[in-house]
């Protein structure tokens, strides 16, 4: 498994809406989580534009877009925008697998 680095960014003028999904959102990274797939993730610090990171494996990126484009944020359109990259990580790779 390969592992990728997702980030989202939102919009200041959905943040209303986000809080209206944010449950199911966070329902869905937590099964994500629960089944090891999402391995971290969490909103980036205030003074920061609104956003986030998530760790994930997978096979493939068209695989976690498809996974991702299941998450609530991202189906309600509550992402303004949304990256998906292969990380190919150096230090700590043996931690990454162990969990894996």
């Amino acid at each position: 498994m390969a592992t990728f680095a997702v980030t989202y960014a939102y919009s200041d003028a959905t943040a209303g809406q986000r809080d209206k999904h944010r449950p199911r959102h966070v329902e869905f990274l937590k099964s994500q989580f629960d089944g090891g797939r999402l391995l971290t993730s969490g909103p980036f610090g205030s003074g920061e534009s609104p956003g986030a990171l998530l760790i994930l494996t997978g096979t493939s990126k068209a695989e976690v877009e498809a996974l991702m484009d299941q998450d609530p944020f991202f189906s309600n359109n509550l992402i303004q925008e949304r990256t998906i990259r292969q990380w190919n990580i150096f230090f700590g790779a043996e931690r990454v697998d162990a969990r894996c």
